[in-house]
């Protein structure tokens, strides 16, 4: 997909208002400060600016209609779960009496008031753009979202007959009145508020209902296609509307109300304490769905008796409660975005194999040869799923280790693990439980593998393990050696055709060693503080980013070759952007591509002036990782699953591995990461005040997106 630049040479207005807003720029000295709180943007408010970079793209025109639907959804799903966790956080924070302000200088109260100014007309645009712009196009393209209202006799009829038949019988309206206590209304759940009148009783009196929309049922319900309508849907929701009289029989329905609850879905895991690590996320999970509520959304055209009925019910202030006028759990729409309507979507492109790889039945003998890079999903994910096949059906094949953050729901991978067994393999997985909304998945799975006898192991305690890596130890004729995968990506097939992410493997002896020494670390007792190759955190990761980062300011007051370009998510953590801006006011340049959230303010005066950021949000999302320093002309080349967070930096296990192959650096330098820099179409530069502008070309120009040029160049393949 190319995107067209949206102005000609002209700054986008942000959508929201410049995460630093309240803070000055920094007075500049020789004494300055790298800790002063000015120097920082709002971690939160950097976060929503990034959802709103996704919003962008929903109301862009040039995209296709389902494509522009599919970020309207992921939008939405984005904003729950940073309520969920951001906001619920902020919330625990100032039930606690945090009085301890964050690197940006903030105190949790100070950032709610701040984050709902910038929310509103967040939200409003978000709900106005799908209401008013993109369901008339779908509609003016034969893709109709029917209202309640709208419906045809015969539709009405059908849906009648529906209703009966597959959601009535599902369906339990709870009544609220003395003797029925307001019921819990569980997370995220979309419910409506009846407003009941009984015909024989007191008419100045109704009464309040709550009727669940059942997640077990479609929520979107094909109707019958007319002329120039192929594809018409209903809302489950206003089905059940039309249709309350059936649930409430000899009372009156007078009105009705969507209405839906986020509440804090973050796990409050003990695991010191926890005897069986698998059953305690079983319980949290159960949890989940009770935590207290940081947002109701409410109709608004809901009555303000009622709401206040749900507000007391609820528990929530009226900072917490959203008006919506327009539907709402829009994640939900991610089923429509999924239809397979040609016309509507990117036009389809099918990943490549890289041509030494072609035709080749041996992947080992091909790894042999020399190292191998992917970079998905412009190379097929294809050669690391066979990449445990293979290894689980080759006979001389030992065992096979494996950490599994995210899967699909019917994973390769994992049914290879288990055909590895069967075939008399050795064969480990370690299995994260505690992946944020993957839990269940993932507890799935792990029963799985245990009943199929794979070695299963939940982590360490108190880190989630994020990396991404594979080891396969085999027998040949001068004795055993190791394969490895270590990927930016999660082992995930379905995903791999979303998400950008980069896949290495190689055989090289001391990278091996390194991955023996880290599943040993993962699954047994191990204290290992030294890694030949590898970077681990929590064990070195955090120091050696330090460090190459002031190898670099020194290589720059010497004169010498200093550069830092790195693409990753995001870059929150203090001690890194202080290094960062030591080195900037040393000479290093440094270009960071960061997709979300990036609270380091670049081109500040003595401070960061060497520093540029950028963000891409496309078609595919990006996710892939990678570092790239100068070292004075002896190049350093990393890739993996970490960004510069503390998170990942701190209380995840996580591996960045040295690509020591000329070859593969210097497509990394020259194509991979120069392709991110020199995007004129879709990249945004992040401005010191912290407005996003989105960069267009030059008069005479060409477009150059990034990843359009990944699906259509194909010089730019390994």
């Amino acid at each position: 997909m190319e995107v067209v630049p949206t102005h000609s040479g002209e700054s986008v207005e942000p959508m929201l208002k410049p995460a630093g807003e309240d803070l000055p720029h920094p007075g500049i000295s020789a004494e300055l400060d790298l800790d002063d709180a000015s120097l920082y943007f709002s971690r939160e408010l950097s976060w929503l600016a990034f959802n709103a970079r996704v919003l962008e793209e929903a109301l862009d025109p040039r995209h296709p209609l389902l494509e522009r639907l599919k970020f309207f959804a992921i939008f939405a799903t984005n904003l729950d779960e940073f309520f969920m966790i951001r906001v619920a956080g902020l919330k625990q924070q100032i039930d606690a009496g945090v009085v301890t302000p964050s690197d940006d200088g903030r105190l949790p109260a100070e950032h709610l008031r701040i984050l709902r100014r910038q929310l509103d007309p967040l939200i409003e645009r978000h709900v106005g753009g799908l209401r008013e712009d993109l369901l008339p196009a779908l509609a003016n393209a034969n893709l109709f979202l029917v209202d309640h209202e709208a419906l045809r006799a015969e539709d009405r009829i059908a849906l009648k007959r529906y209703f009966d038949d597959q959601v009535f019988p599902v369906l339990t309206p709870l009544a609220v009145d003395p003797g029925h206590p307001f019921p819990y209304i569980s997370n995220l759940s979309l419910s409506l508020a009846v407003e009941i009148e009984d015909p024989g009783g007191d008419h100045e009196r109704t009464h309040f209902a709550r009727v669940k929309v059942p997640q077990v049922l479609p929520r979107f319900i094909p109707l019958q296609p007319l002329p120039g309508q192929a594809y018409r849907y209903a809302l489950l929701e206003d089905v059940i509307g039309d249709n309350l009289g059936e649930l409430f029989p000899g009372m009156r329905v007078l009105s009705w109300y969507r209405f839906r609850v986020t509440r804090n879905a973050d796990l409050d895991l003990q695991e010191d304490e926890a005897d069986d690590l698998l059953e305690m996320v079983e319980s949290e999970l159960r949890k989940r769905r009770f935590g207290t509520a940081v947002r109701l959304e409410a109709d608004v055209r809901m009555p303000e008796h009622m709401l206040a009925l749900l507000m007391e019910g609820i528990e929530v202030e009226e900072q917490d409660v959203y008006r919506i006028d327009g539907p709402m759990a829009v994640g939900e729409f991610m089923a429509l975005a999924n239809l397979d309507v040609a016309e509507l979507h990117d036009k389809p492109f099918a990943p490549t194999v890289p041509a030494r790889l072609h035709g080749r039945g041996d992947l080992f003998a091909a790894i042999r040869e020399s190292d191998i890079l992917l970079h998905h999903p412009f190379d097929s994910f294809d050669p690391v799923v066979q990449f445990v096949q293979d290894a689980a059906t080759d006979p001389h094949v030992l065992a096979i280790k494996q950490t599994l953050y995210r899967t699909s729901g019917d994973s390769p991978v994992v049914r290879a693990l288990m055909e590895a067994v069967a075939n008399g393999k050795q064969a480990a997985a370690l299995v994260e439980l505690k992946a944020r909304f993957d839990e269940e998945n993932n507890i799935h799975w792990a029963r799985n593998l245990e009943r199929a006898g794979v070695h299963v192991v939940y982590g360490l305690v108190g880190l989630k393990t994020h990396c991404k890596t594979t080891l396969v130890v085999r027998k040949e004729e001068d004795g055993l050696r190791r394969y490895v995968h270590v990927g930016t990506g999660n082992y995930n097939d379905r995903t791999a055709r979303l998400y950008t992410d980069l896949s290495y493997f190689t055989c090289r002896p001391e990278i091996g060693a390194d991955v023996t020494d880290l599943f040993n670390y993962l699954t047994g007792f191990s204290r290992r503080g030294h890694y030949r190759k590898l970077l681990v955190a929590p064990i070195n990761l955090r120091a050696a980013v330090i460090d190459l980062i002031e190898r670099e300011a020194e290589h720059a007051r010497h004169g010498r070759a200093a550069r830092i370009v790195a693409k990753m998510n995001a870059v929150t953590d203090h001690a890194v952007i202080r290094a960062l801006y030591a080195a900037s006011q040393a000479g290093v340049e440094i270009d960071l591509v960061i997709r979300g959230m990036c609270v380091l303010r670049p081109g500040l005066p003595g401070v960061s002036e060497r520093i540029r950021v950028t963000s891409i949000v496309g078609q595919f999302l990006e996710h892939s990782r990678a570092w790239y320093f100068a070292n004075g002309g002896s190049e350093r080349v990393y890739l993996g699953s970490a960004d510069w967070m503390g998170r990942n930096l701190d209380r995840r296990v996580e591996v960045m591995v040295p690509i020591d192959d000329p070859r593969l650096r210097q497509w990394i330098r020259e194509r991979f990461l120069t392709v991110y820099l020199s995007d004129n179409a879709m990249a945004r530069e992040l401005e010191s005040d912290g407005r996003y502008v989105r960069r267009t070309p030059a008069r005479g120009e060409d477009a150059r997106p990034s990843q359009g040029r990944f699906l259509t160049d194909g010089s730019l393949r390994l």
